[in-house]
């Protein structure tokens, strides 16, 4: 069965526009805390960092990956010019020390010509990780005695039922959706942090209690009167739905995407085993927030092998199931362990077989650099490069807007493929397809500022497309040789 017609009929199911440009998620994280995949050490030369991001551009394209999901704020930190937070370390080796160029901004001019999304990636509460070395900035809401900054374990968080610290975190985001050009912003799994234990002086192992007695206690003195882990989710429950309201506020085509921990709740489908409980441990309900469609595209960790206590097929299948809204599920796959616990190369390439097969329109590899690795990456990146063959585009979103861009207009002279502009339907791509006995295939996707390109040799007939911001197509038109 030809790919393009499975990607063309996974879009159909989860979409109502429906056209003739295959669609399928295919995003990669990449990591920025602890230097998991870029940069690959801190204080590194500007130089050297551009040409490691580019890099990785480049790497992504050349596998057929469109999306890119970037880690810009590690630990209330940034890897963009801001003026609320300070420079991570992890660019410099000195928090708040200017790298001299903008990472995301430079990402985001390379991606889009490649046609690759870009993917705002936040931590909302995380405010040291004790892989920083030196001394927090003097910016850093860790630096400046605030309250609702509290230690736990060994890191720093925000506290999630203080309203000063999700206004703060509210601010931040949407300081980079108005300032940058962004396809999505995009949250994982750390909401209230994974429980810290210790041992006594008996050998008994405890878990330690999240500092947020003084925020609880503010709350039961305005008149509060939920539980304290039911005041716990919906402090969480009131920061996705305001993301989601804010970032749409300020440009309605923006995607908001979460990545929960994999396993919704212990027996959630009955044949998984599970020791942790995320509803009660990290006070997250995503059921609802994908019930809800409080996110545009849901991408739970599903991050055990096929054949596992946990399996994979039966943790997509109970997904799928929950999807009341229709909203996307691009499940989140643990590539790393191809490397880092021994997984066969195989178990990867199936599982991105079972999201077609299972009506996941997407995944999400974490992360990059296992698509690097010196042992694995090449017979990794080999398979990969075979699922993904024939190119896609990410599936749309018509909640965000269903209004299609205006039927191209274009005009060919001395080899030269030209169209028009049009700022009906916010064009975000044009696409150019090619007719073969299986359908229709990309042959490149341009940015919306592009207005010619070389016209590509051969006989097969030719279609242009316009995709607007929220990935609705136009009417094709013919190009003709």
């Amino acid at each position: 069965m030809a790919l393009s017609w499975v990607v063309a009929t996974l879009a159909a199911a989860q979409s109502v526009t429906v056209g003739i440009v295959p669609r399928e998620f295919r995003a990669v994280w990449v990591a920025t805390v602890d230097n998991i995949d870029w940069p690959s050490k801190p204080g590194l030369p500007e130089e050297q960092q551009r040409s490691e991001l580019d890099a990785i551009v480049d790497r992504c394209s050349e596998l057929g990956i469109n999306a890119i999901v970037f880690q810009v704020r590690p630990m209330c930190d940034a890897l963009y010019r801001s003026e609320l937070e300070p420079w991570s370390c992890y660019l410099t080796g000195e928090q708040g020390k200017d790298p001299g160029f903008d990472p995301l901004g430079r990402l985001i001019e390379r991606a889009r010509s490649k046609g690759i999304e870009v993917h705002a990636w936040f931590n909302p509460y995380r405010a040291k990780h004790p892989s920083m070395k030196g001394r927090l900035s003097p910016t850093h809401v860790g630096a400046r005695g605030l309250p609702w900054v509290v230690s736990y374990g060994t890191h720093l968080w925000l506290d999630p039922g203080s309203p000063e610290a999700q206004r703060h975190t509210l601010r931040v985001v949407e300081d980079v959706v108005r300032r940058y050009d962004v396809d999505a912003v995009h949250m994982d799994d750390y909401f209230y942090p994974y429980p810290v234990t210790e041992t006594d002086a008996n050998g008994a192992r405890r878990t330690l209690p999240f500092p947020d007695q003084a925020s609880y206690a503010q709350y039961r003195e305005r008149g509060g009167t939920l539980a304290l882990e039911d005041w716990r989710r919906r402090n969480v429950d009131r920061l996705i739905e305001q993301i989601g309201r804010r970032v749409r506020a300020v440009k309605p085509w923006i995607r908001f995407g979460i990545s929960p921990f994999g396993i919704y709740r212990p027996g959630y489908p009955p044949e998984v085993r599970a020791g942790f409980d995320q509803y009660s441990q990290l006070y997250a309900d995503p059921l609802k927030w994908f019930q809800n469609g409080w996110c545009d595209y849901l991408a739970p960790q599903l991050y055990w092998r096929i054949g596992s206590p946990q399996p994979f097929p039966a943790l997509l299948a109970w997904w799928k199931g929950q999807n009341a809204r229709g909203r996307h599920l691009w499940p989140g796959l643990f590539t790393s362990q191809v490397q880092g616990a021994g997984w066969p190369v195989g178990e990867i390439l199936d599982q991105v077989r079972l999201t077609r097969t299972e009506g996941a329109s997407g995944h999400i590899h974490f992360s990059f650099k296992a698509l690097q690795a010196p042992r694995t990456g090449p017979e990794l990146s080999a398979g990969l490069a075979e699922l993904y063959a024939d190119r896609t585009l990410p599936p749309a979103t018509p909640w965000l807007g269903a209004t299609a861009p205006k039927k191209p207009t274009v005009s060919i002279r001395d080899g030269t493929l030209s169209w028009k502009r049009s700022s009906r339907g916010g064009v975000r791509w044009w696409v150019l397809l090619e007719r073969q006995p299986a359908g229709w295939r990309m042959l490149r996707v341009y940015p919306s500022e592009t207005t010619e390109a070389p016209l590509p040799p051969g006989e097969s007939p030719l279609r242009l497309v316009a995709v607007s911001r929220t990935g609705v197509e136009s009417v094709a038109a013919a190009v003709r040789r």
